[in-house]
């Protein structure tokens, strides 16, 4: 604190009166204390504090108007007051009917006799404001980790995809993004074809069916499959492409069969086993089934998710077996791979061999071999991850989103069953921790009588009935 340079001078004569009204003004809460600690006098700046502290603090020692965790501050500002130390401030927390108020105080000597004055300033706007920051962050904190965590799944998808992917800005045409299959595909890297326009890597002959094909995509979001030759090599190549928005903007997803050998092929025997043993030894399920669902292979992690012995026991069996609500989930995922051709974070919950479940995210792919068509999904476990909210049907929904993630998991009825039932005993929970488990008032609180209060105490097992009650 820096004092005045002249009080005597700016100040003049500053009778009782004055300086009484000058210290109300200035605090939300001011208190003259005796040099017992005593308090002698009480200023309130509003109304609704004083309610709020139901202040009857004259002729009590000041001491016995906080609470226990704050009552050495309060001996450390008469303290310092007594012995003219610098002001410093203070914060305390004053007990009232439905918890604490917290005041930030100062004291200063005033007079020769050792009184004091404690000016306080009301913390509870500060201290709202804080906890809403507080929110706030921890909500862009999840948003940000689910972010990174879509992040990280689609590049890990897109690298280590067989397939030869570009995806081109719509309205440009010029290419924004390629995985490793394509770069190899197009005799290439993909820092080169990075900013490339899309039409460069065919040749000028397959440019009229590059036009025709991204004209036909424009206008109706996908297009028959092309075939067009490779500017490099002059290969001939099968070229599907969809529309996708992102941030407004439209974006082409294009994708590079190689007729004569395929994708795979192009990509180089070695390269494929690495990416075949990447899958094989990923720490999430990757299972491959035909268009109807029934599993072809699976990785060690899927094994392992359902509790198999080995991979032999879920060949030719149905997804279905293990994947959420028998009959709803695996049809809308198979249903949305025919429309889409991919799913993305799909939530649902995998059962073990043993009755065991556990909440998964699962992204999928429809491959459209003119062979044989087959569909690839990847199974994470997202039990860790998931907060107490969402772990289980019984927890309360904090957002719509979360509602809506139990709908296809649990009947409607069970929600809202469940969730009325969260709410109010939630509800008398408050009621009691704000009443200090005075019933007759957290009845009157809630709205109750004492016999419904007792009712809804011995359904939810709160509180001890046998006890006194008040």
């Amino acid at each position: 604190m820096k004092p005045f340079k002249a009080p005597h001078k700016s100040l003049g004569n500053l009778d009782a009166g004055a300086a009484a009204r000058l210290i109300a003004a200035s605090a939300d809460a001011a208190l003259v204390i005796d040099t017992a600690g005593v308090i002698r006098d009480v200023s309130f700046g509003s109304v609704e504090l004083s309610k709020e502290l139901q202040a009857r603090w004259h002729g009590r020692p000041w001491l016995d108007t906080v609470t226990d965790d704050s009552r050495p501050k309060i001996e450390a500002l008469l303290r310092d007051a007594a012995a003219d130390a610098p002001v410093r401030w203070r914060q305390v927390n004053h007990p009232t009917a439905i918890g604490s108020v917290p005041v930030l105080y100062s004291a200063v000597r005033f007079g020769d006799d050792g009184r004091v004055v404690a000016v306080g300033r009301d913390l509870r706007a500060m201290a709202a404001l804080q906890q809403r920051l507080m929110d706030v962050e921890r909500s862009m904190e999840r948003d940000y980790s689910r972010l990174r965590d879509a992040e990280t799944r689609y590049r890990m998808l897109f690298q280590l995809a067989s397939e030869a992917i570009l995806i081109a800005d719509g309205s440009s045409q010029r290419i924004v993004d390629a995985n490793p299959a394509a770069a190899e595909l197009l005799g290439s890297s993909v820092s080169k074809l990075i900013g490339r326009p899309l039409a460069e890597q065919f040749e000028r002959k397959s440019s009229a069916g590059v036009e025709m094909l991204l004209d036909t995509v424009r206008a109706a979001g996908r297009a028959d499959d092309a075939r067009l030759r490779l500017a490099t090599g002059g290969a001939e190549c099968s070229v599907s492409a969809s529309l996708f928005r992102q941030d407004g903007a439209s974006q082409l997803l294009v994708r590079l069969t190689d007729i004569a050998g395929g994708a795979l092929r192009a990509m180089g025997p070695q390269r494929g086993s690495r990416l075949l043993e990447a899958v094989e030894n990923s720490p999430d399920g990757f299972v491959v089934t035909d268009p109807s669902g029934r599993i072809q292979s699976a990785n060690r992690a899927f094994v392992d998710l359902v509790q198999l012995t080995n991979e032999t026991q879920a060949q030719g069996e149905s997804l279905d077996r293990w994947l959420g609500r028998p009959g709803v989930d695996l049809n809308v995922l198979i249903a949305n791979l025919r429309e889409h051709s991919s799913v993305r974070l799909f939530a649902t919950t995998l059962r073990s061999e043993y009755g065991a479940k556990a909440e998964v995210e699962i992204s999928a792919v429809m491959v459209n071999d003119s062979r044989q068509p087959y569909c690839g999904f990847t199974i994470r476990n997202i039990e860790r991850r998931l907060t107490a909210a969402t772990r289980s049907s019984r927890a309360l929904p904090k957002s719509v989103d979360q509602v809506a993630e139990l709908v296809g998991r649990v009947a409607l009825k069970d929600i809202v069953r469940e969730t009325t039932d969260v709410i109010e005993r939630m509800c008398i929970e408050a009621a009691l921790e704000l009443t200090k488990d005075n019933r007759a008032s957290a009845a009157e609180m809630l709205g109750l009588s004492r016999q419904s209060l007792y009712v809804k105490l011995r359904r939810y097992g709160l509180g001890d009935l046998d006890a006194a009650v008040d």
